[in-house]
């Protein structure tokens, strides 16, 4: 509330005063852009270790629950197909919403203006160029240069290794990792705690340049952004009625409750005791509940690959960038992919970090997120939401599959294994 409260402040002061006395305002922007950008900056400071640190942590605790059960292993693999899927269909959800209801053109002139020194990243190479610079001949060049996605295939290599060597270094490495996404969140708090102030010098630069269009644009982009998600959420009821054959009703009654506590917390992770209660009310095996919700819980983001690859999109839109085919396959691979690392926490802490990666891959520029962020709540909801119900949806599909068919003994034998 701080964040959005600064936000609006400070597009209204540029408005009015721009209104009112363009030329002071003009100077106004001298001294705003610097603080702006320099807490920008605070934040993109800990994009590469705070990624690199969770998916190493978030490999090796996927690699880890999938050695303790057959079940969990299982599980972990509908996960995945269902995150990349999820990605996919956020990238065409957020297309043809953007086509049927383009952004108007002063608002998004306005908006664009705002944001005039955020130039595009750069033109992404032809495709035989892609597939070679995918595996760096320098992980860390790569990441000073901020190249994601070979960053992320040597991350996500390295974190397979880690979880082939014996235990003691195995452990070691893993701590030492958290302990570095740990500190991270740490700094990030602290820079969070001054976003009033940093949102506040942004949205005063946008309301001084781009004028009343400004909010125009911000609710457009909301729009766009929650209606994918939207979408996304509502496949929740059609994986629960025709892959776990759950009656739609049920359903609906059953996560009613965990959906109540994902609006008002806005973390799924708060919202699992009433999942686990929806998944008993549904009559699911408690056992095997017990192992999937949790492992969900932990790695399973269903609307996040979805809607962090639509901001990306979305900002492309606000530049006028035409991506090619090549370009939105890189952010639905980085989208995926970054998802397993991303934090358990509201999406106004992790917002930049996720989505700064898929950016940075596509050749998208990331400093409007430091002024997205400030409206991330709604669209956050929406992620929450479609998280939890999909949560309980896939846990009826894996464990309905994974005990339909066997008697109680068996069926307690298997998910004990």
């Amino acid at each position: 509330m701080r964040i959005l409260l600064a936000l609006i402040v400070g597009i209204t002061a540029g408005i009015l005063l721009a209104a009112t006395r363009p030329d002071a305002a003009l100077a106004g922007t001298a001294v705003a852009q610097p603080i702006g950008t320099m807490w920008l900056n605070a934040l993109r400071m800990t994009i590469v270790p705070l990624v690199v640190a969770l998916l190493v942590t978030g490999v090796a605790a996927t690699a880890r629950a999938a050695r303790a059960s057959r079940l969990a292993g299982r599980a972990i693999l509908v996960f995945m197909i269902c995150l990349w899927t999820s990605s996919a269909l956020g990238a065409l959800f957020t297309l043809t919403l953007l086509d049927l209801f383009p952004l108007g053109a002063q608002a998004g002139a306005a908006l664009k203006a705002s944001f005039a020194s955020a130039a595009p990243a750069g033109e992404v190479p032809p495709f035989s160029e892609f597939l070679v610079a995918m595996v760096p001949t320098n992980p860390v060049s790569a990441a000073a240069e901020d190249a994601f996605l070979p960053l992320i295939v040597f991350t996500t290599t390295f974190a397979f290794a880690l979880t082939r060597l014996p235990a003691e270094p195995r452990e070691l490495l893993t701590r030492f990792f958290q302990a570095v996404a740990d500190a991270m969140l740490v700094m990030i708090g602290w820079v969070l705690w001054l976003a009033p102030l940093g949102v506040f010098a942004l949205a005063y630069v946008v309301g001084a340049k781009a004028g009343t269009a400004a909010f125009g644009a911000l609710l457009h982009y909301v729009a766009v952004v929650a209606g994918t998600g939207i979408l996304i959420w509502l496949l929740a009821y059609p994986t629960a009625r025709f892959a776990g054959r759950v009656s739609l009703s049920h359903f609906l009654r059953a996560t009613s409750p965990a959906q109540a506590v994902a609006i008002s917390t806005q973390s799924s992770l708060a919202s699992l005791p009433a999942m686990l209660r929806g998944a008993e009310a549904l009559k699911l095996p408690i056992a095997a509940s017990g192992v999937v919700l949790p492992l969900a819980v932990a790695i399973f983001r269903f609307t996040g690959p979805a809607m962090n690859i639509s901001v990306a999109l979305y900002v492309a839109h606000v530049f006028g960038m035409q991506l090619g085919p090549e370009q939105v396959a890189i952010g639905i691979a980085a989208a995926a992919i970054t998802t397993l690392g991303a934090v358990s926490l509201p999406g106004t802490i992790s917002f930049v970090s996720s989505i700064a990666p898929i950016a940075l891959a596509m050749g998208v520029p990331i400093e409007p997120l430091a002024l997205l962020v400030a409206v991330e709540t709604l669209p956050d909801i929406i992620r929450t939401l479609g998280n939890v119900t999909m949560d309980v949806a896939v846990t009826s599909v894996v464990t309905r599959g994974q005990t339909e068919g066997l008697g109680e003994n068996e069926a307690d034998a298997l998910l004990r294994d």
